[in-house]
């Protein structure tokens, strides 16, 4: 593949040069900020050969490759002339707080993430030779892939500290200068002598806290954000003269200062607290978060968020020595995935769809999901439904029995000598083997008795399934179910819907919060929170109604249902109120998709009115097969 030449057409079709304000990249994705979306061409993107697919989500424009992407990054750093590896990113934007969170977060954490690997693949090895006796914790050779390992660690204040300059604006040397104060010989001598004295150390006569920052997490991330500040007045109090010179001092001297004796606490005791929260829910309810990560962590990815996982797995490994939440879902998650792309791979007759799956599949167990997650789960239901259950049940297998986390890595097979605790007993690896196990089985047995090829459905079908399908067939128009402002389901800011992974529909900006039934039909499911019902036409369609973004996590606040699964409903009659401008004031897009769920039994759905539409108009055209 010629990369070079992948690189120059991804930034042509992402708006050019001048529309990018920042890029990382991860294990498979390309991760752009740009200055205006719009100017992306997204499906001329997913056309280019290498491409897996494109997620819009959290103030990032991210451009999945696969495991090819540090070769397509290299040109497109090239061009772009990133220093350090990564561009600031443009913040005077428009993103919700909570999508400038996720995207520092991402940014932050993003670039570390192949030393991280890498120390936890050295610890992994390590812990291997000596569980196999062939090298003793007492000797050398131990000692020093040991300290090899545990350099990322040690020095994490530093690693971070540039990542962190990068998304904060700030110089990255003073930046990683300061990381290196904290974790300073010299400091961390003066700290102990400090405790054992029982005599403060001063500077200035102000307290310094006696905490050490090695392996820290938020006190370096708190310092740079702090750092972000004072540089520009550093630099605009210096004489033009000496500024040279005053700009770099009255920086590193006030941010020094202030993060040994204020920022540096302040972040310690919420890690330290952070940590204490988690010992506190692992004894009461250690198997919660497993369970839920096995469950959900493919919408996780597929939105580009789980990244901001991983700051609280390294604190929870660096403030009580291991990670029982993060790493053991995520292990669960994983291996479910491929376990159920390798029963699709089995069961399937198509060549192409059986080399993919087995490919992706493999890697998906290794540890990287990306390619087997848009390529295989988020296309075939069975494969969802297959991969959240095997993955829940790992993960609560592991959660219930407190498996441990020692060294990180991309959750995997690869990494299940990172289970391995020099002080620990092995049962705990061999519950981590045993859990992962468990999510392979689950998921492969739940993929393979659950999935089958189109051609395979179509001759069992029984007399009254084909009838019912025949039906499904037949042309059927929708009525609009909102009054509002009718869009085409590609200008929904999410792409589980505007990339139609779970089927072809349309969008409606609501005028009002009522939402009526498109057609005679009979409820199937209203969710637990109100903001999304299923329902099935007496003309075959299968028609989910979602009011808005993320509005899940409202719980059912500003919605109220009308009808109940299991209602017959006529064409017109009232499902569902909702309070448009309360959903908005709590941050959330109430713009309503409607998705027609059985998409492959039409042969197109479109729209039959775009712009301003009232309740009861012909909206939606379904086409049959066999029109």
């Amino acid at each position: 593949m010629d990369y070079k030449k992948l690189a120059q057409q991804i930034l042509e079709y992402v708006g050019g040069k001048d529309n990018v304000t920042g890029l990382t990249h991860c294990a498979t994705r390309l991760r752009f900020n740009l200055k205006d979306e719009s100017k992306a061409d997204t499906k001329a993107i997913q056309g280019l050969a290498g491409i897996s697919g494109v997620v819009s989500k959290g103030g990032q424009y991210q451009v999945i490759v696969g495991s090819d992407v540090p070769n397509v990054y290299l040109p497109l750093s090239q061009t772009l002339n990133l220093e350090g590896g990564q561009k600031q990113a443009n913040t005077d934007n428009d993103m919700k707080w909570y999508e400038k969170f996720f995207d520092l977060i991402t940014g932050i954490f993003t670039p570390i993430l192949t030393p991280l690997t890498a120390a936890g693949m050295l610890k992994a090895v390590l812990a291997i030779l000596v569980a196999t006796k062939l090298v003793s914790n007492a000797s050398s050779t131990y000692q020093v892939i040991n300290f090899m390992a545990d350099s990322t660690f040690y020095f994490l204040p530093i690693l971070l500290a540039n990542s962190a300059a990068h998304k904060f604006g700030c110089s990255p040397m003073l930046a990683m200068m300061l990381g290196g104060i904290l974790v300073h010989p010299n400091f961390v001598s003066m700290v102990a002598a400090s405790k054992e004295a029982q005599e403060a150390i001063k500077v200035f006569g102000l307290p310094i806290y006696n905490a050490t920052y090695s392996s820290s997490v938020i006190p370096i991330i708190l310092g740079v954000w702090f750092m972000s500040l004072v540089e520009p007045i550093a630099d605009k109090i210096s004489p033009k003269a000496v500024k040279f010179f005053t700009r770099p001092l009255i920086t590193i001297l006030v941010t020094g200062l202030a993060t040994l004796c204020v920022l540096g606490p302040v972040g310690y005791i919420i890690a330290s607290g952070i940590g204490k929260v988690v010992t506190t829910i692992n004894s009461f309810a250690g198997w919660l978060v497993p369970t839920l990560l096995g469950a959900f962590l493919p919408f996780l990815v597929m939105t580009g968020t789980h990244h901001a996982l991983t700051s609280i797995g390294i604190n929870n490994r660096m403030t009580i020595g291991f990670d029982s939440f993060i790493y053991p879902g995520q292990l669960a998650s994983n291996i479910a995935q491929g376990a159920a792309a390798l029963a699709l791979s089995v069961k399937t007759k198509n060549h192409d769809l059986k080399q993919m799956s087995s490919a992706n599949g493999i890697t998906a167990v290794c540890g990287i999901t990306e390619p087997v997650l848009f390529g295989v789960t988020m296309k075939y239901k069975t494969n969802l439904i297959a991969a959240s259950i095997g993955g829940a049940v790992g993960g609560f297998f592991m959660g219930a029995l407190g498996v441990k986390n020692f060294s990180g890595g991309s959750p995997g097979l690869l990494t299940l000598p990172s289970y391995i605790g020099l002080d620990y007993p092995m049962s705990n690896f061999y519950l981590a083997c045993a859990g992962a196990a468990i999510a392979f089985v689950v998921s492969f047995a739940v993929s393979f008795v659950l999935y089958k090829d189109p051609a395979e459905d179509s001759k069992e079908e029984d007399k009254a399934q084909t009838a019912s399908q025949n039906e499904q067939k037949k042309d059927a128009v929708l009525a609009a179910p909102l009054a509002g402002k009718s869009v085409p389901l590609s200008e929904v800011n999410d792409p589980t819907f505007a990339q139609e992974i779970l089927g072809k529909g349309g969008a409606i900006l609501p005028a009002d919060g009522k939402l009526y039934a498109p057609a005679d039909g009979k409820i199937i499911t209203v969710m637990d929170t109100k903001h999304a019902i299923g329902m099935t036409g007496n003309n075959g369609a299968e028609i989910l109604m979602h009011v808005g973004i993320d509005t899940v996590q409202l719980n059912g606040k500003h919605f109220e249902a009308k009808v109940q699964s299991g209602d017959s409903v006529k064409k017109g009659q009232l499902l569902l109120e909702f309070d448009v401008e309360g959903i908005k004031k709590e941050g959330y897009d109430v713009i309503t998709s409607i998705i027609i769920s059985n998409t492959p039994n039409y042969s197109a759905v479109t729209l039959k009115k775009t712009g301003d539409v009232a309740v009861g108009e012909e909206w939606m055209e379904l086409k049959g097969e066999n029109a």
